[in-house]
Order: C-alpha cells, then sequence, then structure tokens
C-alpha cells in the first residue's frame, strides 16, 4: 500500500474577510475532491485572510498511481484557479513497508 500527500501552500485574490476566504477554498477543494478522487481539505492558516493551505491525500496500490493524483491535484491548483497564486508546494510518499 501506497500513502501520498501533497500541501499547497496558497495566496489568495482579493480577500478583505474569512467569509471571503471560504467563497473560494470551498470550491477549490471541492473541485479537487472530484477531480483527483482523493481526500483535500483545508489544512492550515485558517485564521489568515489572504493565505491557505490545502492538503491532499491519497491511498493506493502503487507508487505511480499516488504520483499521478498528485500531479493531477497539483495541476488543477497551478493552473485553472487564476484567483489563487501557487507559492509552495511540498509532497511525500510512503510505503506500508516504511
Amino acid at each position: 500500500m501506497w500513502i501520498g500527500w501533497i500541501e499547497f501552500d496558497l495566496l489568495l485574490g482579493d480577500v478583505q474577510s474569512l467569509k471571503q476566504k471560504r467563497s473560494i477554498l470551498r470550491p477549490l477543494v471541492a473541485d479537487l475532491n472530484r477531480r483527483t478522487e482523493a481526500a483535500a481539505a483545508e489544512v492550515g492558516a485558517h485564521d489568515l485572510h489572504r493565505r491557505a493551505l490545502v492538503g491532499v491525500s491519497v491511498v493506493a496500490g502503487d507508487a505511480a498511481h499516488v504520483r499521478t493524483v498528485l500531479d493531477r491535484a497539483e495541476r488543477a491548483v497551478a493552473e485553472e484557479h487564476p484567483e489563487i497564486t501557487l507559492l509552495s508546494t511540498r509532497r511525500g510518499l510512503h510505503s506500508s513497508e516504511d
């Protein structure tokens, strides 16, 4: 079994409140869940208006599939959400035998 995760450090556009932040992040997280068939959630920077940490995790039988899913998630965030600036990403990939 392979477990993979990716964390996105995001800068949001002209956001003035936490309510506006949520209105951007909810559709993003829903899009990631739908496109990748993996678990996605806001995982940090909850109290900051213009910053967010979003994580995606996946479990699969082989490492190649995990990498494909994580690559798809990264492309979706970087290319298809112009209101969001992707500042950095962090990844992890572990085997159940580690």
